[in-house]
């Protein structure tokens, strides 16, 4: 079995051991020398080029993603050379555009903020006037942990992306939507392969610094119940209404009023599982190898009552991670660290660390002072 990853990120390199432990032949065509998943870099090469990709895709028996940015041109220029592709085309094309993305969800009937697509600065003041005073702007693609999005009180506030939209001259816009008063921010992970069998992780809270994902408890506190499975199965409708295979991961809110809706997808493994590799049964990343291959998928269940992921942003201002091992290790020895293998550099995931337990403030101790032992 021969599986291929496009993109050389830390995602791709956690997918390694899990391709070891299943004998599975991992391949990845990483972006440039050197990138996290080194170690099972087949290939060096531009992922927007289809001779580029086709050369990679032809010697594995599928081909999977680290990232959702392949163009929509590639991606069918493999499907018409015969390639396998998981998730397919029409499913990432969802992932790749939010405003597409909105438009979709809402025709599944899914829960989604108020929203609308603005091509014009008065639209955008409307819609700013209709919802409050306030709204959230997104740019439809590329943007990601925080890029691309901004909260304003006046379309004078996007104007350079206006600009943008009028520059490129192909009609474009830009998603609005309502400024979401939420309690907390939510993430379910499931797992869907071809034949359509599914498999659902507990429901996690996640804690955003900056638009970036620093923390993930897993299960998310008092959600047992309800809200479980309500998180539950808007996952696994979003997978099945988009014929979504391997990771899904929906990020979402828990609003003030007790509604869950759903603010982002990732049809990959996610930062709000990487709590799954030292805390369930299957991680993230064998379930998605296991899911993209149509093998059974694995179980879900929990090693302990909690499991606390914490981000390392950025690493130490001077020097490298394995620097910082002793003090970190040995203060630390119940904790898992996972480290990405990258330069460190202010604001950047360098490497995460997993603690488990019975005790929610003793695991959460654990985990964030592993954790700042790598950061100045």
């Amino acid at each position: 079995m021969r599986v291929g990853v496009i993109g050389g990120g830390q995602l791709a390199r956690m997918m390694i051991p899990a391709a070891i432990e299943l004998g599975v032949d991992l391949r990845v065509l990483a972006e440039t020398e050197g990138m996290s998943a080194a170690l099972a870099a087949q290939r060096v090469g531009d992922y927007t080029d289809a001779e580029t990709v086709l050369a990679f895709a032809r010697e594995v028996d599928v081909v999977t993603f680290d990232h959702e940015h392949v163009p929509q041109d590639v991606l069918h220029a493999m499907i018409d050379a015969g390639v396998t592709v998981r998730p397919g085309p029409e499913a990432l094309k969802v992932a790749q555009d939010k405003l597409l993305m909105r438009r979709r969800l809402s025709e599944l009937g899914l829960p989604v903020p108020d929203w609308a697509r603005v091509e014009s600065a008065a639209e955008l003041d409307d819609f700013i006037a209709e919802h409050g005073g306030a709204a959230v702007v997104k740019t439809p693609r590329g943007g990601y942990d925080g890029k691309g999005v901004r909260m304003v009180r006046s379309a004078a506030e996007v104007g350079e992306w206006f600009a943008t939209i009028a520059e490129d001259g192909r009609g474009g816009a830009l998603l609005v939507e309502e400024l979401v008063d939420f309690r907390r921010e939510l993430a379910q992970v499931v797992a869907r392969r071809p034949s359509g069998e599914v498999a659902a992780w507990p429901v996690v809270e996640t804690v955003q610094v900056g638009g970036i994902c620093s923390e993930v408890i897993a299960p998310a506190p008092r959600s047992a119940g309800r809200l479980a499975d309500v998180a539950a199965d808007v996952a696994i409708s979003i997978a099945e209404g988009l014929d979504v295979t391997g990771v899904l991961a929906v990020e979402l809110f828990e609003t003030s009023d007790d509604r869950i809706l759903v603010n982002e997808l990732a049809m990959r493994p996610h930062n709000s599982g990487h709590w799954s590799m030292d805390g369930s049964t299957t991680s993230q990343f064998e379930q998605h190898l296991r899911a993209v291959l149509d093998l059974p998928l694995g179980g879900t269940g929990c090693h302990a009552d909690w499991a606390v992921m914490v981000n390392i942003l950025g690493g130490p201002e001077e020097g490298t991670l394995a620097e910082r091992y002793d003090e970190a290790l040995a203060g630390h020895p119940t904790v898992k660290l996972h480290n990405y293998g990258k330069e460190p550099r202010p604001g950047r995931k360098v490497g995460h660390v997993t603690a488990i337990g019975d005790d929610l403030d003793d695991v959460v101790y654990e985990a964030r002072a592993a954790a700042a032992v790598f950061q100045d």
